[in-house]
């Protein structure tokens, strides 16, 4: 907002005071120079902004305004013209505060293009400006630095892709593959051979994307002024008809003054500015009232996958043990060497342990080989955690491998004295929140819901069937993204977080921005921000905006038909100017009251007590990761076979269940559950206490057959008991997966669960 508005609003509101005390004083005229006085100066800058919107080839509420003011001056009724040029100053100011937009910053995108290459010639390394690199030049890329150019790979190498495919894992790349300009380099020192010059590069090719859809992003009309467009013609009507039957110049301005739309000057903005403001209190900030408008209308929601669907940081989810290993050594082992280590995949072991109560193994003498994994010595051993050793996998490590593959699962490998021990099955998961927010959106009204993504096809297809999506677009390049969001139909949303999401961002009717972990290109881009890292905001954004704007509506149609009215009666000569100033400014109260609603709504929150209940479960689901895999790993080990490694992972599981996961259950049905009821209904929490029963039945069962078998397992328990432990683990999967989605989701944000180690 500009402080010509405020001023505005200033200075016709003092005349219009001044005036006030002056006919107090009984100085009449003095009262009418300064009464006319607020009409000019309210009149000069109306003149300049309907002037501004005809050369645009706009018209609409503002016109009705100066005829309003130039009718009042003409006849002589400057205390109406006093009341409507306030009116009217108000107004813009709301007008401006609602705008306020600011405009596509594309500084971190530009920012982040490389200025420098290092050219490898004649045995020296020659550092030039990145312009100056040539198709066929050797290019020398050192660990952390972006790549400047397409090229071909001299050697093998490891590249941080998020920024151009949101994917957050590392990709090795052989030699001879071809790597794109904006990748970062994330391991060893690697040399290229350039393919194109910067300019003709892939994030060159991105910023010109970027450049070019917030360049042609159409303005948005305002909804006071299309529905001046109607209001307008009919006032003048009506003002036209009184004048000619009567032949009285003062008919025609009484219907102009009781026209002045301030429902549509007062109203609208007063909601749009309240909407803004309450998403920005639930954690959405909202860069003009026209991308608020827009998000009101929205029906088509396209989604970025890494890190706005998903995690956007790869998580362990299950953990695969050789016989005689239990999860917590593999953990141990795996994070003392990691610790270490500043790569993606070491932030995950690394969360997995502390998550776990894990404390790391003493490691020492840790060194790294890009795309190979890390080695340290633990006590009189070394732990390699990485790739496998060598490419003889035993038959549970083949087992583990093939888990992983039909998971879409990266599998680290932890090895001692080249002897693997166990694998950790990692991935990017979908967000606990993800579920619930998209039910939201589709009962707002948003009818299609798209997935747009870099990364590939089976991870987008698999998110996409997990969440019900309407379409799938995967492998998708800046270009492609940009191309399925001006497809449409209808008013397009698009979300996401990343540098590579940026163009599309600026395409979109409303594009909003992750801001917590996401790019500043991305946040600069977009037309609205989500504060915090969670996408559930964005429902409530939605929720908001349609709500501010069903009430701009509502006030706006009420007013403006209030309005017509008082036009018909001060036709008919029941109201002079000054009374129907009055009524107009009685009719602006009552809209203004309905517009204010928007600001006075907010949707119900758990009490602190139930949050920290909440956010307490939350992380004993984190802490009970050993206690699942060591109930998957018994029922694998009696796969292979009764024995006694067998029998001490099935009675260890056992023990674990008894100690860590039933008191845990118990204390979610007792503690948690009675607070969610009250929040949530009483039968919101009937499933998950059914799922409850069913792990304390399974536990139960599998106690029973330890019982009777003080000596040892027997042959004919086996299959049973396989089939028990492999059912609760299901069971136990999907009732933490329920939890998570419908309960956890609704917590406040809390601290970070990560530890600082995102990526090289």
């Amino acid at each position: 907002m500009t402080r010509r508005e405020p001023l505005l609003l200033g200075a016709v509101a003092a005349l219009l005071t001044g005036g006030g005390l002056a006919w107090l004083l009984d100085a009449p005229r003095v009262a009418d120079g300064l009464w006319g006085g607020a009409t000019a100066v309210a009149l000069v800058p109306t003149l300049v902004w309907v002037a501004a919107d005809l050369r645009a080839r706009r018209w609409g509420a503002d016109v009705l305004a100066v005829l309003a003011l130039a009718g009042t001056l003409a006849v002589g009724e400057y205390l109406a013209g006093a009341v409507i040029a306030v009116m009217v100053a108000t107004g813009r100011v709301l007008e401006s505060a609602a705008r306020a937009r600011a405009g596509r910053d594309l500084s971190a995108l530009l920012q982040r293009s490389p200025r420098q290459a290092r050219l490898r010639r004649d045995g020296r390394l020659d550092t030039v400006p990145v312009d100056e690199v040539r198709p066929g030049d050797r290019v020398v890329v050192r660990p952390g630095e972006i790549v400047p150019v397409d090229g071909e790979l001299l050697e093998p190498g490891v590249f941080d892709e998020s920024a151009l495919t949101g994917e957050p894992l590392p990709v090795a790349r052989p030699a001879g593959e071809a790597v794109r300009s904006g990748v970062v380099n994330a391991g060893a020192a690697t040399d290229l051979t350039a393919r194109s010059s910067a300019e003709q590069s892939t994030y060159a090719g991105v910023v010109r994307l970027a450049r070019e859809a917030a360049a042609s992003s159409a303005p948005v009309a305002r909804l006071a002024d299309r529905i001046a467009v109607w209001f307008l013609p009919a006032a003048l009507l009506i003002a036209a008809v009184a004048w000619i039957a009567t032949g009285d110049p003062d008919r025609a301005v009484a219907v102009l003054v009781t026209a002045t739309p301030c429902p549509l000057l007062l109203a609208v903005p007063i909601a749009i500015t309240g909407g803004m403001s309450s998403a920005s209190r639930a954690g959405v900030v909202v860069k003009g009232g026209a991308a608020l408008e827009l998000l009101g209308r929205a029906r088509t929601l396209l989604l970025d996958k890494t890190g706005t669907i998903t995690e956007g940081a790869p998580q362990v989810l299950d953990i695969v043990c050789a016989p005689g290993t239990t999860p917590a050594e593999a953990l141990a082992l795996a994070a003392g060497v990691e610790q270490y280590s500043p790569h993606v995949l070491a932030g995950a072991v690394l969360r997995a342990a502390r998550r776990a109560g894990v404390q790391p193994a003493a490691a020492e003498q840790v060194t790294e080989e890009p795309g190979r994994g890390a080695s340290g010595r633990v006590g009189d051993s070394v732990v390699h955690v990485g790739k496998p050793p060598d490419d003889s996998l035993p038959e549970w490590a083949m087992a583990a491998a093939r888990r992983g593959r039909l998971d879409l699962a990266t599998v680290i490998w932890v090895a001692r004295d080249d002897r693997l021990l166990a694998a950790l099955l990692v991935r990017d998961r979908i967000r606990p929140d993800a579920a619930r927010t998209l039910r939201r959106l589709r009962g707002i009204g948003l009818d299609r819901v798209v997935l747009l993504t870099g990364d590939r096809v089976d991870n987008a297809r698999e998110v996409g069937e997990q969440l019900g999506l309407d379409e799938v677009l995967a492998g998708a390049s800046p270009a492609d993204k940009i191309a399925r969001v001006r497809r449409g139909p209808g008013v397009t949303v698009m979300v996401g977080d990343g540098l590579n999401d940026a163009p599309a961002l600026a395409a979109a009717d409303v594009g909003i921005a992750l801001g917590s972990r996401g790019s500043t290109a991305a946040a600069q881009a977009a037309d609205a921000v989500i504060l915090d890292d969670r996408i559930d905001r964005l429902a409530e954004s939605v929720e908001i905006a349609r709500r501010a704007r069903r009430l701009a509506v509502q006030s706006a149609a009420t007013g403006t038909a209030l309005s017509a009215l008082a036009m018909v009666a001060a036709g008919f000569g029941l109201l002079v100017p000054v009374a129907g100033a009055v009524v107009q400014e009685a009719i602006d109260v009552v809209v203004i009251l309905n517009a204010l609603r928007v600001v006075w709504w907010r949707r119900p929150k758990p009490e602190p007590a139930t949050d920290v209940l909440l956010h307490r479960f939350a992380h004993e689901h984190e802490e009970l990761l050993p206690a699942r895999a060591a109930v998957r790993q018994a029922a694998d080990a009696l796969t292979r076979g009764a024995g006694p490694e067998a029998e001490a992972a099935v009675r260890r599981a056992h023990r674990m269940l008894l100690d860590r996961l039933l008191p845990h259950e118990l204390a979610e049905e007792t503690q948690l559950y009675p607070a969610l009821a009250g929040m949530l209904g009483s039968e919101s929490t009937v499933p998950m206490s059914r799922g409850h029963a069913e792990i304390t039945r399974l536990t139960r069962r599998l106690g029973r057959h330890l019982a009777e078998a003080p000596d040892g397992l027997r042959p004919d328990q086996i299959d049973d008991l396989r089939a028990t432990l492999y059912g609760l683990d299901a069971v136990l999967t999907l009732h933490v997966a329920q939890e998570e989605e419908a309960y956890f989701s609704l917590a406040a944000p809390g601290e970070s669960s990560g530890d600082g180690k995102a990526g090289r």
